[in-house]
């Protein structure tokens, strides 16, 4: 894997080392690879609600949606042991060596719950060994964003971070993008038994194509410069984050908020929604996702390089007052015009909001912390936002319509956790010089 034991022997100085590939390569390849891993992921997102009939009791559909939206959240549990194990790994022995290990670790997870018998099968062993396979996707995942992100930001040419960096948020809304198409495809071809039968199992199955291509892209890149050129990495990176940038990551977690809640919320949460209380068709829903998805593809990597000529957190900041100031007059619209282009509307214009914001996070967030301890920086700060505030977020905006009964309660969640990160990117930006973009000093 050209990455050595030892820290400090790695890049193209270690025995067997992959050289050094342009930057642009290195680009595609690390997007693809998030792109797969990503997929893995976020397609349980897409099929909650079969899952939820298929896997848990049955009895009480209310319960049995809950149930497996719980299941989706509970794989964010783990996220942050990801990020401490993962991290800490990428800053001793190179961004390369954890993505691999990560990213073989989450398909075979996902294989698994392709593979899992119905409840009506096996009885309770369903439901545990799918909250067992959530748990270890989970902790693949939290090791994901901080290597990624490290890599693509040290990788990236002087001045162009921010852009190199949004394709870690465009790999994500591409993955998406990947698994809601694909679950549309299915909805649209099989009837309702054969998607309960067999259909839904199938994007789960993917997987078995899906990692050997991963790890073939990702072998093929080597560590960057920034992270070979050290002398010597910490013997304990969490140790030296927790001394040196507690701040940093504090900042890092604020950040996250938004990028969390807008992903989880806009294009996992709402397609749940439009689907199972305004009763939309499950390919309607997913091909107005899939839409949204596209142009969060396409405009964060736009947003990221504006960062690059104006600085992150002017980007930032708009979009974050955008976010707060139409969510709720912009799902109230949705509610009293329940039909497809209303919704695929809602979703175009928070995805354009979103894109703006997250495309420019991971460079901000790389620009925190210095390369010995940026990985584990980023993904520590990143997974425990994630698990308190996103991966639990269609659970709670379930519950609260279950339990208010008011159709506009899942908006005080995402006004609530967005206005949180808006406060942190203020007090951030008071405290931040006011001066050009950071990006040059990225691989520093």
């Amino acid at each position: 894997m050209g990455i050595s034991g030892r820290p400090g022997l790695t890049g193209p100085g270690a025995p067997g080392a992959t050289p050094h590939a342009p930057p642009a390569r290195v680009l595609a390849a690390v997007t693809v690879g998030n792109v797969l891993e990503w997929y893995d992921f976020a397609v349980y997102a897409f099929l909650t609600a079969v899952i939820g009939r298929v896997m848990f009791p049955a009895d009480n559909p209310t319960a049995s949606l809950l149930l497996s939206a719980g299941t989706f959240g509970v794989g964010f549990l783990t996220r942050p042991a990801g990020a401490l194990v993962f991290g800490s790994m990428a800053d001793r022995r190179g961004r390369k060596f954890a993505l691999l290990v990560t990213f073989g670790m989450m398909g075979g997870a996902t294989l698994a719950i392709g593979l899992i018998p119905s409840y009506a099968s096996i009885g309770i062993a369903a439901p545990l060994l799918v909250v067992l396979a959530r748990l270890l996707q989970g902790l693949a995942t939290g090791g994901v964003v901080g290597g990624a992100t490290a890599m693509l930001t040290e990788q990236a040419p002087p001045g162009r971070a921010g852009f190199y960096a949004s394709w870690q948020a465009a790999s994500q809304a591409g993955a998406l993008l990947l698994g809601a198409l694909f679950a549309a495809l299915m909805a649209a071809t099989l009837s309702p038994a054969q998607m309960d039968a067999w259909g839904w199992r199938a994007p789960f199955w993917a997987s078995a194509l899906i990692v050997p291509l991963g790890l073939y892209i990702r072998r093929r890149v080597a560590d960057p410069e920034a992270f070979a050129k050290q002398a010597a990495a910490a013997a304990s990176p969490l140790g030296a984050l927790w001394q040196a940038h507690r701040t940093a990551v504090a900042r890092g977690f604020g950040i996250t908020i938004i990028w969390t809640v807008s992903t989880y919320f806009f294009f996992v949460y709402v397609p749940l929604y439009a689907h199972t209380v305004l009763r939309l068709p499950m390919q309607t829903t997913l091909f107005s996702n899939s839409l949204a998805l596209a142009c969060m593809l396409l405009v964060a990597p736009l947003a990221g390089a504006a960062s690059d000529r104006v600085g992150r957190y002017p980007v930032m900041v708009a979009a974050a007052v955008a976010l707060v100031v139409l969510v709720l007059p912009g799902f109230a619209l949705l509610l009293r015009h329940p039909v497809a282009p209303a919704l695929a509307l809602f979703q175009v214009v928070s995805a354009l909001l979103a894109a703006s914001f997250i495309g420019v996070a991971p460079s901000a967030m790389a620009e925190l912390f210095p390369v010995g301890v940026r990985s584990s920086g980023i993904g520590v700060a990143y997974n425990f936002s994630v698990t308190v505030f996103g991966g639990f977020a269609p659970f709670i905006a379930t519950s609260l319509v279950a339990r208010t009964g008011d159709p506009l309660s899942p908006t005080w969640y995402v006004l609530g956790a967005c206005g949180l990160s808006l406060a942190t990117l203020l007090v951030t930006l008071r405290t931040t010089p006011r001066s050009p973009s950071r990006s040059a000093r990225a691989g520093t």
